[in-house]
């Protein structure tokens, strides 16, 4: 159902299960032990992506059963552990969307660092239809990426928000020809695993931990961050190549 495949630096996690990759507790079991592969660190950067479809939320057969037998239902909680096993990955991550990102499907792109979308794509949180609302992050990822208030308003009415639209909210950082999406993701990608690694690193844990906090405590989530990479090879090749003229050589290391 998750397959994982490594093209140089660059680890590529494609969901297949057809037809539309409906999510699952056995997918999102597989989706996290991929993420903890591509936490090797040879890898240094990552694409999520699935086709026709991203991923046109959890398989809702999947809830009836619960329901009928008065079990728990597992898939959101299995899932929000594969997206926030995607989030904590030390290296730039993309999400390349093909067709419906909906439910599950969007709350796993907003686990990635961006996200790329096919111009036909379609975007949403439409559990408010079933009568439940986002249970893998929708209401916690949406409104830090789009704002609060339209964040609502697409939670509340569970549309379908197309590339476009997406882009223009914030929700989707390119819109891209579905012939071109993961060539070009795959291309960002490479040219991010060519970066320094640990700098980039540096630079997610100081975004993430400041973000939203007072200022003092998102200096201090900087400063931290700094220290980290400053002592880096590739911090040392950096300054080097700088006095040298030259463009440097990142290793990752």
């Amino acid at each position: 159902m998750v397959e994982f495949s490594v093209e140089g630096a660059v680890a590529v996690v494609g969901l297949n299960r057809p037809p539309v990759n409906a999510l699952s507790p056995e997918l999102a079991g597989e989706l996290t032990e991929a993420f903890g592969s591509a936490a090797d660190p040879t890898i240094r950067a990552v694409v999520v992506t699935g086709e026709p479809h991203f991923a046109a939320g959890a398989d809702i057969k999947g809830f009836q059963a619960s329901h009928a037998g008065g079990g728990e239902e597992q898939t959101s909680g299995l899932l929000s552990v594969a997206i926030a096993a995607l989030e904590s990955l030390q290296k730039p991550t993309i999400a390349a969307v093909f067709g419906y990102a909906l439910g599950g499907g969007l709350e796993l792109a907003m686990g990635a660092d961006f996200r790329y979308l096919a111009e036909d794509a379609q975007v949403g949180q439409p559990e408010i239809k079933l009568g439940i609302i986002p249970g893998a992050g929708g209401t916690q990822r949406l409104p830090r990426l789009i704002g609060f208030q339209r964040a609502k308003e697409m939670v509340y009415s569970g549309r379908f928000v197309g590339a476009e639209e997406a882009k223009e909210l914030g929700l989707a950082d390119r819109v891209l020809p579905r012939g071109e999406l993961l060539e070009q993701a795959m291309a960002d990608a490479a040219a991010w695993a060519q970066g320094p690694t640990l700098g980039l690193a540096a630079a997610k844990k100081a975004l993430a931990g400041g973000w939203g906090r007072p200022l003092a405590e998102g200096m201090q989530a900087e400063s931290d961050a700094f220290a980290d990479c400053f002592w880096t090879e590739d911090a040392r090749e950096g300054v080097i190549a700088f006095v040298e003229k030259r463009s440097a050589k990142f290793t990752g290391r």
